[in-house]
């Protein structure tokens, strides 16, 4: 890594295609941070068993996925690093280490572990799930991470790696980063059945994935206004979630669409197009470079392949550090 550049760690779960959320909340940010920092970006399949370990036939299959997804958007791997969890597993090392210390309460109290709890209907915690954040705790620290980008709901996860990275720092020596979180302003998309965020399980997402056809269907199922009964009523923009994704997605359009909409000047078919048109723009370039990767893909499997091994350098270089500072380096004193 360049002196003068800063390292970020982010990544995904590989749970499913990545869709419209996920670009808005955080792909769309990474294309623009690579230039700037030293980006590792993370698949990070263990964390998914630790919701899914009971449905893992698609895990291979969904990391290839997730991978499509990030070359599809601009990550570009001659300056980004994609790397799959499982397979540094000096990883694994590093979170028992830190989960020595780290107590069962603070995990049990962490609101972001609760509400995932709640959200999959976990009664009774695994070990592997309650220990989650301490997993990422690991990661972060690993690869010596300066910034992780973060959503509000992840901004506990941070605060738990912070405090973590500092008490090994204090009990042993000052080796591993405590990093920063990097807070944007992500505006949050919800899903096309306009109840709650977009989200696979609910059946509600454009993916990236989606072929023009399958876009243009799912924009014309969309909910908008439901008191607007016929095409000339006036409109009410602030309930209508075609709205909520112009303002997104059409922002040249956004004040002639809204005022139309009020007048009950432009229905709600021709407002769909016009939001088609802006996706298509956005997504068709998208569409050319998954087809490039996707019809290439032993050039996908070393691009992770070698993005696996140069974090795995760089892991084993932090764990030497690591275990100097614990004074367990047997063989090496």
């Amino acid at each position: 890594m360049a002196d003068s550049k800063k390292r970020i760690l982010t990544g995904d779960r590989p749970t499913g295609n990545l869709h419209l959320g996920h670009y808005v909340g955080s792909l769309a940010n990474r294309v623009k941070l690579q230039k700037e920092y030293d980006s590792f970006i993370l698949i990070a399949d263990v964390q998914a068993l630790t919701t899914h370990w009971e449905k893992d036939e698609n895990l291979a299959e969904n990391i290839f996925a997730i991978a499509l997804d990030y070359l599809s958007v601009g990550i570009d791997p001659e300056i980004s690093t994609i790397l799959i969890q499982s397979m540094v597993p000096e990883l694994f090392e590093l979170t028992m280490y830190f989960s020595l210390y780290t107590s069962v309460n603070v995990l049990r109290h962490n609101p972001t572990i609760k509400s995932e709890a709640a959200q999959h209907g976990f009664k009774d915690m695994t070990y592997g799930f309650l220990g989650y954040p301490v997993s990422q705790a690991a990661d972060i620290a690993i690869f010596k991470a300066h910034l992780v980008p973060v959503g509000e709901d992840q901004i506990p996860h941070l605060e738990l790696a912070r405090k973590i990275v500092r008490r090994f720092n204090d009990l042993y020596r000052p080796v591993l980063v405590e990093p920063d979180t990097l807070v944007g302003e992500v505006p949050r998309l919800v899903g096309l059945d306009g109840k709650t965020k977009m989200s696979k399980s609910l059946n509600n997402a454009i993916f990236l994935s989606d072929s023009s056809d399958t876009i243009k269907s799912k924009i014309r199922s969309a909910v908008t206004d439901p008191a607007r009964i016929r095409k000339n009523d006036p409109g009410h923009p602030d309930i209508c979630t075609i709205f909520q994704y112009q303002q997104i997605f059409n922002k040249n359009e956004i004040s002639e669409i809204e005022t139309n909409c009020r007048q009950g000047s432009i229905g709600c078919v021709d407002c769909k197009n016009r939001l088609f048109v802006q996706l298509e723009q956005l997504l068709a370039p998208m569409r050319e470079r998954r087809s490039k990767f996707a019809n290439n893909m032993p050039l996908v499997r070393d691009i992770l392949f070698d993005g696996t091994s140069k974090a795995r350098a760089v892991a084993e270089d932090t764990m030497r550090e690591v275990r100097e500072a614990m004074k367990i380096n047997y063989f090496n004193q």
